[in-house]
């Protein structure tokens, strides 16, 4: 009877036991409750613990830091561009007592950090233009495609206007500073600190993307068409510079030709002078030859010549078989080369 009633009290014992003591590992905190409503301070340090048995409950929290991933959303930037915005955080609990009364678990607090962190996201967003989103930080040097436009020219404003990208002011970095910065009070009345807020992905509106890619379209095939009229413009330039080099080597190449060909006719000329002034009858026969020579260049079939009876060009004829009759006037009519005498018999 003894023996059943120990091990009856050591059976309870043991039941006691087992439901008092709890565990607590090292990446959760405990909040004990009684009723359910809080008792004591929580629980943060790892290890064994004690709690009434049966009446007071262990209420686990994670004490590691969570993730929050929030919905990709739909907003307006200050530009009026619709916009998908995708926002993810990191958070951590770091008063479980005011945690747990005001939240109670994680699915809460991800509803409540769904609603502060996604509105002030959407406000930070309607403050600003669109590419102050896009755009990490404000530093940026080049802000126009294609090369820069000559000094003094004169640049019209659709052409100034392409490729040119609006001034950055803070750029998405302090964006998200920013919306970290609001979210942060709010959040810590709930025993929950934000560590950090980031911008995971900005897209256009499917409603208007199209006109979107079509604008970017559009200035791509202008600053084309100014490349390649710049091109049309070089080129032009460069035929230009050929054809006036062109003309400048022939004209020069012409002129030497002309100082050659005259050089050597004055050379031929002394050459001739030389050989035909050594007598009388050489000068004589020279002159001969050189009037023959012209009526070769200057008679042809149809020529018709009228000249004088005292013409130095005509003086060769007069003693030709075949006289030439005058006209009025003391002129005379000449009958073409090939109907006259042979250059041996007006010799004679």
């Amino acid at each position: 009877m003894k023996s059943t009633v120990a091990l009856i009290a050591l059976l309870v014992l043991s039941i006691l036991l087992s439901s008092g003591f709890y565990t607590v590992s090292e990446t959760e905190q405990a909040i004990i409750t009684q009723f359910g409503m809080p008792v004591g301070e929580p629980v943060k340090d790892a290890g064994l613990h004690w709690k009434t048995p049966f009446i007071q409950t262990v209420n686990r929290i994670e004490k590691r830091v969570l993730e929050w991933d929030g919905e990709s959303t739909p907003m307006t930037t200050k530009n009026k561009v619709f916009v998908m915005v995708d926002v993810f955080a990191r958070w951590e609990i770091v008063d479980p007592l005011v945690f747990f009364r005001q939240l109670t678990d994680e699915n809460r607090a991800i509803s409540r950090l769904n609603g502060i962190i996604g509105s002030e996201t959407r406000i930070v967003i309607a403050r600003h233009d669109f590419i102050e989103a896009v755009r990490t930080t404000k530093d940026r040097k080049v802000v126009r495609d294609g090369p820069a436009p000559v000094e003094g020219a004169a640049v019209s404003t659709a052409e100034a206007r392409i490729g040119v990208l609006p001034a950055i002011n803070q750029g998405r970095s302090e964006l998200e500073a920013e919306i970290f910065a609001n979210a942060a009070p709010k959040v810590k009345e709930l025993g929950i600190k934000i560590l950090d807020v980031r911008l995971k992905r900005i897209d256009y509106d499917a409603s208007v993307s199209q006109s979107i890619y079509q604008r970017m379209i559009t200035e791509r095939q202008q600053i084309a068409e100014r490349y390649r009229s710049e091109g049309a413009g070089e080129a032009a330039k460069i035929n230009g510079e050929r054809e006036r080099d062109l003309a400048t080597i022939e004209s020069e190449a012409y002129r030497k030709v002309q100082e050659l060909e005259g050089g050597a006719d004055a050379k031929a000329t002394e050459i001739y002078a030389k050989a035909y002034n050594q007598t009388p009858e050489a000068a004589e026969l020279f002159e001969f030859k050189q009037t023959m020579e012209a009526y070769k260049k200057v008679i042809t079939d149809d020529t018709t010549m009228i000249f004088t009876t005292d013409s130095e060009l005509f003086r060769y004829l007069k003693s030709s078989s075949q006289q030439p009759k005058a006209g009025p006037g003391g002129t005379v009519e000449f009958t073409p080369l090939h109907k006259l005498p042979t250059l041996m018999e007006v010799g004679r």
